[in-house]
């Protein structure tokens, strides 16, 4: 069976902007939670982790960014960056594909048009320029555009997994020939709106991880694109609805899925990464992983370093297995596992193979 691979990648993240920066930060283990400014951010926390600088006109320009939110800056600066490790056509192309994953697009935006639509003299005066970034796929489509990506464009939602859905989306777009390229990955930002909806989604009194934004986007093909080299296979995803709060099982079988695809024992798996997710299911996740893997094997959570990034948190996850692969000749030719869980009622796996030296 023929295997997407994974030609480069990069990442927009709470370390910095770039590939580069996140590696190094991941490898130091680098926490990023810090104060936030109340002047910026009129937010419930003290505290959030956020992009250092990141600026939508300064990283894109004036031009076309007039009203363009963070989420969709955050997304145009993150697969720029990956066009430009490839060869990519100055005019665009038709035969590369984006899927990018989101909780709800930008809900800072839908928010801002709402207040504007109930306080206006009337209902329809809103910021006409703000509509098309206020619904769910406008990041992704508004990024097409910027690039000339004219293949298949879509949007996915499925919590904490979303990253790992998107391969399995990318995946079929890739064998059905309806895309040479797919830029694939998952975006999520650090807004008012977002921490707001976070705060008031808990009990009362009831403390909650810090919040965390950015994006990571990888280039998947069934051959690598010119002029590099294969950095991982994506061997299995898969993925279960979970009944009654046991997450221990779905996981379990999640895990069972994707290692019988690829004849994989647990004892040749050379990383994995847990979503780090800071409740019930991920305690019972990390719980299962440390006695089918083992201790040694499982590494610290990212979201313990750049904190709690929801629909983008299992792309971090895979940009963290790459980024810590590329300083660890121990991991060429071996597999990694990557898990995730979402209160929504979801759990998935995902099986990769670093690509030899």
């Amino acid at each position: 069976m023929p295997y997407p691979v994974i030609s480069t990648w990069s990442a927009t993240s709470p370390f910095g902007i770039g590939r580069p920066a996140f590696t190094a930060g991941i490898a130091e283990r680098r926490p990023t939670s810090g104060p936030l400014d109340p002047d910026t951010w009129q937010v419930p926390p003290t505290h959030g982790c956020v992009v250092p600088g990141f600026d939508v006109r300064e990283s894109l320009g004036r031009k076309g960014t007039r009203m363009m939110n963070r989420v969709t800056g955050l997304t145009i600066t993150t697969v720029g960056h990956v066009l430009d490790e490839v060869d990519h056509p100055q005019g665009g192309a038709d035969d590369v594909a984006l899927v990018l994953g989101t909780t709800a697009g930008s809900l800072q935006s839908s928010m801002e048009i709402t207040h504007s639509s109930l306080t206006g003299a009337q209902p329809y005066h809103v910021e006409p320029a703000t509509i098309p970034y206020a619904v769910m796929n406008g990041a992704a489509g508004r990024c097409a555009i910027w690039y000339g990506l004219r293949g298949p464009n879509s949007t996915i939602a499925a919590g904490r997994p979303t990253g790992m859905v998107g391969l399995t989306y990318a995946r079929r777009l890739l064998l059905a020939g309806r895309a040479r390229q797919v830029l694939c990955g998952a975006a999520e930002e650090f807004s008012p709106a977002r921490s707001w909806v976070e705060h008031h989604g808990r009990p009362e009194g009831e403390g909650g991880p810090v919040l965390g934004e950015g994006c990571a986007i990888f280039l998947l093909g069934m051959e690598p694109a010119p002029g590099t080299r294969p950095l991982a296979s994506v061997l299995s995803v898969r993925t279960r609805m979970v009944v009654d709060d046991d997450w221990r099982t779905a996981v379990g079988r999640c895990l069972e899925g994707v290692l019988s695809a690829a004849e994989e024992k647990p004892d040749q798996v050379w990383a994995v990464s847990p979503s780090g997710a800071a409740d019930a299911a991920g305690r019972a996740e990390l719980a299962l992983l440390t006695e089918v893997f083992g201790s040694d094997t499982v590494l610290p959570p990212v979201a313990d370093l750049i904190g709690e990034t929801h629909s983008a948190s299992s792309a971090f996850q895979i940009a963290s297995v790459l980024g810590l692969a590329e300083h660890d000749p121990s991991s060429a030719g071996r597999t990694a596992v990557i898990t995730s869980v979402d209160p929504g009622g979801m759990a998935a796996a995902a099986l990769l193979r670093v690509a030899g030296p």
